[in-house]
């Protein structure tokens, strides 16, 4: 795994094998940026003439690799553009413009042992942030998945790793600090990529509870799993409903951190000042109402809402936030079978709300009712819901911004948190007429609107999940169906196929919370 140290050295000094340097994009060609001057020093005044002969520009994501022939330690060094130069008094170059241009030099760096990279340094002098946002990035783009490749096939160069961060001398105290909150976030999204990465045969729901014990009893949390007979005696009818075409049982996991007040103190336990849900469809294939096989490819990652709940759970014991944190893994397969639910049943979720199941394919609305209405009963100060929930929020968003819908207060609340980490979320409206197409003509209400009205699907399903959640809780929404996978290219720090978003948000979130407490 790579890991992040800092320095206060320069490139022209340290024992690396590679370095990392950030040019803006200036009006008349690419502009070297601080932490650079040595390294000009040592090419004879030439790096700004080095990189526009390499047609370098500066704009971000541009990237260029040249030979430094031994006029340094590093062999090469990688030149990844920043963006435009902020205007005069405008301040620093924006973190994710950073993280971006980090992860992407260390991508094209695979192969590469040891890296120092002056990112941290591009916009002037190094601060907390922009340490942790050149640590981040790089960690981020140093990431590969080959759990399931033979020996003899693997043949990819190996991840980057070490990175070292270079800072100056009065970001040095504070650098180190900045790159260890950095590793254990990476790490959680780490975690959440290779949990969606891993195939479905090995990873349905009763193995996903197993990992979350895993990784529970590594940090201290608290842990509790129902199987398919407490969840059917709990009333839990959605993950029953939606689990019973598989072979493959359903789980719901409890995940508590009960933050760090001392025990002794006595007194009754604060209600959890955080209660976050995942859906964990380990597998969905649609159900009866079957999908397309092409669009049936890339659902082992259904489950990401789920693995971004226990990654976020572990980060917050790994901090030992002060505050009481609950997490919920809604767990399933959806399979068709002689045993799957049909179009037309009528399901019981958990509270009693009785639930008329018009598509099969819309699945995950019925475990998440299921957890957010065990969350509400233990009362806590927020909701937040994460789920790759609906194809309509990629048609209205794309592949990579997520939507965000819920009530004000929480709503903001994560918005803020994004704005923070740097990971793309659009605010949506859930419009009141729009309740109306989930009536269903014999139960309380039905999964989608009737008669196939596809028109605001995302917003349809968040008035479904608003259901489940009393009025008098603060509630969010994060409906991640595109960029919780990229089925493109790699991109920034962005690898191939599951990618961890919303997990660097959530544990912002939580974070902003024990802040506020």
């Amino acid at each position: 795994m790579t890991s992040a140290t800092v320095a206060t050295g320069s490139l022209t000094t340290l024992d690396v094998d590679a370095g990392v340097m950030g040019p803006a994009a200036g009006e008349e060609g690419p502009v070297p940026r601080g932490g650079t001057a040595e390294l000009d020093a040592a090419l004879g005044g030439r790096l700004a003439a080095t990189l526009a002969a390499l047609g370098a520009t500066g704009r971000a994501g541009d990237l260029v690799r040249f030979a430094t022939l031994g006029a340094i330690p590093a062999a090469s060094v990688v030149a990844v553009g920043v963006g435009p130069l902020p205007a005069a008094g405008a301040g620093a170059l924006e973190h994710e413009a950073l993280r971006r241009a980090a992860g992407a030099a260390t991508r094209a760096l695979a192969g590469t042992r040891r890296v120092a990279t002056t990112l941290a340094l591009a916009g002037g002098a190094a601060s907390a942030e922009s340490v942790r946002a050149a640590a981040e990035g790089s960690l981020l783009g140093a990431y590969s998945f080959d759990s399931y490749r033979s020996t003899s096939a693997k043949g990819r160069p190996a991840p980057v790793g070490e990175v070292v961060v270079l800072v100056d001398e009065p970001a040095a105290e504070l650098a180190g600090a900045a790159v260890e909150h950095a590793q254990l976030v990476t790490d959680a999204v780490r975690l959440v990529r290779d949990l969606v990465n891993t195939p479905p045969s090995h990873l349905p729901p009763v193995r996903l509870a197993e990992l979350a014990e895993q990784h529970a009893a590594e940090v201290g949390l608290d842990v509790q799993v129902l199987d398919e007979k407490a969840l059917a005696d709990g009333g839990f009818g959605g993950l029953i409903g939606v689990g019973q075409g598989s072979t493959n049982p359903p789980r719901l996991v409890r995940l508590e951190w009960p933050g760090t007040a001392d025990p002794a103190a006595g007194g009754e336990r604060p209600r959890p000042a955080l209660a976050l849900v995942g859906k964990g469809i380990t597998f969905d294939s649609g159900g009866l109402s079957l999908k397309p096989p092409a669009s049936m490819e890339w659902m082992k990652s259904d489950m990401a809402g789920a693995a971004v709940v226990l990654a976020t759970l572990v980060a917050v014991a790994r901090l030992r936030l002060p505050i009481r944190v609950v997490g919920w893994l809604a767990c399933a397969e959806n399979m068709p079978s002689g045993t799957a639910i049909r179009p037309s049943d009528v399901l019981v979720l958990r509270g009693g709300t009785r639930v008329e199941v018009l598509n099969t394919d819309a699945e995950g609305r019925l475990v998440l009712g299921d957890a957010l209405a065990r969350a509400s009963e233990e009362e806590p100060a927020m909701i937040v819901d994460v789920a790759t929930l609906t194809g309509a929020q990629i048609v209205a968003l794309g592949q990579r911004t997520s939507g965000l819908l819920g009530r004000d207060e929480a709503v903001a609340a994560v918005a803020a948190a994004a704005r923070t980490s740097g990971e793309a979320l659009w605010p949506m409206p859930m419009p009141p007429e729009l309740r109306k197409g989930l009536d269903s003509a014999v139960a309380d209400l039905s999964n989608v609107a009737a008669g196939g009205n596809r028109d605001g699907g995302m917003l349809v399903g968040a008035h479904f999940l608003a259901a489940f959640v009393p009025e008098s809780i603060p509630w969010a929404h994060v409906d991640m169906a595109g960029p919780s996978w990229n089925g493109g290219e790699p991109y920034g720090y962005t690898p191939r196929a599951g990618t961890g978003v919303m997990t660097r948000t959530l544990i912002q979130l939580a974070e902003d919370r024990a802040a506020a407490a």
